[in-house]
């Protein structure tokens, strides 16, 4: 199905909405077919392909809102999944601020979201590309004994959006990445890592040797590791856990924690929290990013939204619901169902990872944490992590079984060094940074 088609899909179901009885509607159409090769040693583990399409349908009437989706395209599927949607509205309570979008529309630029050749490319090149990168990481060290895995995965879709007030729009995008996960044995430990890629194009993801080697060397550098003492200490974030850390600033500055007051950072726009490293972008309109569209959910424009500026907050991000509740603008980023990112980033700082840690004395530097310990309506952070003891500037030795923890305000505000190896390589991302002092409790 193609953008026009999916358009057409999508304003029938409004048709039929209407004639049940909607004030008003909107429908979000889906299609994506998708690929994902998995090996292991010299075979294929597992070979998906996959076709997923959905309609997802949003009535009014008389201040109820109703929502149901179907994957049934079928004329008398989507007559049925419209019929059950209005006749649902009867069943909630009516609410003030549900409704559809006052401004919605695209500029028409080109974002650069679809890459043609990812269709065009045969399966079997597919497959064994994952086979390699599979053979690439069992070469690349003896000490790698198995692996959780290689992959290769991505996408090609459609996705369209039409409401009752005149809005109609579509467009089409694609998704390719490569991962692998290697297992080391260290002396009857066994060390496992992840290093993956993934972009629109894929002219932009990482090399097969690149991946393979980052991979391999995150399981074989941590050999040999112990408990670090329990001290206060600067802590450097690698980027993939910096991301970590960036998500849940995420979660803390969507509206719909801040409604509910399930937000450390709720009524604190305005003030100063992080230092002036700390300055963070939302933008729904980065060139060929992972998070790019040319309108949210709703149809709303997304946008590049500074949410903070030099440490200081300056917006919570929203959907239309949302902002109506909390008495604000949409921000372009509804997911049709909630609020979510587009780009969330940290912006860069100008040191590479290996002169934040020259800069470094003694601290330590983490590159994979376990576990889920945030509080988000107090802030509290606690993690599990692996990494490294810096001592004079340099890698002294691997350390795990230990734990980080701090409250965010105190974390986005002791931020002191910020990476320039930022890549934008899902929705939510950061650079390397450091931060002047957390707990590291070890032994």
């Amino acid at each position: 199905m193609d953008e026009s088609a999916a358009i057409d899909l999508a304003q029938h179901a409004l048709e039929a909405a209407r004639s049940c009885g909607a004030q008003s509607a909107e429908a979000a159409v889906s299609i994506a077919r998708r690929l994902h090769v998995e090996a292991r040693e010299n075979a294929v583990a597992r070979l998906e392909g996959s076709t997923a399409k959905g309609l997802l349908l949003r009535v009014f009437r008389d201040g109820r809102r109703a929502t149901l989706a179907t994957s049934d395209f079928s004329a008398d599927g989507v007559a049925d999944a419209v019929r059950r949607a209005v006749a649902h509205t009867q069943l909630v309570a009516a609410d003030e601020f549900a409704g559809l979008p006052d401004r919605v529309g695209t500029d028409g630029e080109n974002l650069s979201l679809c890459d043609p050749g990812i269709a065009q490319r045969d399966s079997l090149e597919k497959i064994d590309e994952a086979l390699r990168l599979e053979r690439l990481i069992r070469d690349a060290d003896a000490r790698v004994v198995n692996s959780s895995g290689s992959h290769y995965t991505d996408a090609v879709a459609v996705t369209a959006l039409a409401n009752t007030n005149g809005f109609a729009a579509a467009y089409a995008w694609t998704r390719v990445g490569r991962s692998t996960g290697p297992v080391a044995l260290d002396n009857g430990v066994k060390r496992i890592a992840h290093y993956g890629t993934a972009a629109r194009h894929a002219r932009d993801l990482e090399g097969l040797e690149a991946v393979a080697t980052a991979a391999v060397r995150r399981a074989v550098d941590l050999f040999g590791a112990r408990k670090p003492p329990t001290m206060r200490v600067p802590v450097i974030f690698e980027r993939d856990v910096a991301a970590s850390i960036l998500d849940d600033v995420f979660a803390a500055a969507s509206s719909a924690n801040v409604a509910v007051a399930n937000s450390w950072l709720t009524g604190r726009v305005g003030n100063k929290i992080g230092s002036d490293l700390v300055s963070v972008v939302d933008d729904g309109r980065l060139i060929a990013g992972l998070g790019s569209a040319p309108f949210d959910g709703e149809g709303v424009p997304t946008r590049r939204t500074p949410v903070f500026e030099r440490g200081v907050l300056q917006t919570f991000l929203y959907d239309t619901y949302y902002a109506r509740k909390l008495g604000a603008a949409s921000t372009g980023n509804s997911t049709g169902g909630g609020v979510g990112p587009s780009n969330f980033y940290l912006e860069p700082g100008s040191l590479t990872l290996a002169e934040v840690i020259a800069a470094t004395p003694l601290g330590v530097l983490v590159v994979d944490t376990i576990g889920f310990a945030t509080e988000h309506a107090s802030g509290t952070y606690s993690r599990g992590a692996r990494g490294f003891f810096i001592e004079g500037g340099e890698i002294a030795y691997p350390i795990d079984e230990f734990t980080v923890a701090g409250q965010y305000a105190e974390m986005l505000a002791g931020v002191d060094a910020v990476a320039n190896d930022l890549r934008f390589d899902a929705a939510v991302v950061a650079p390397s940074f450091r931060v002047a002092e957390m707990t590291v409790s070890g032994n």
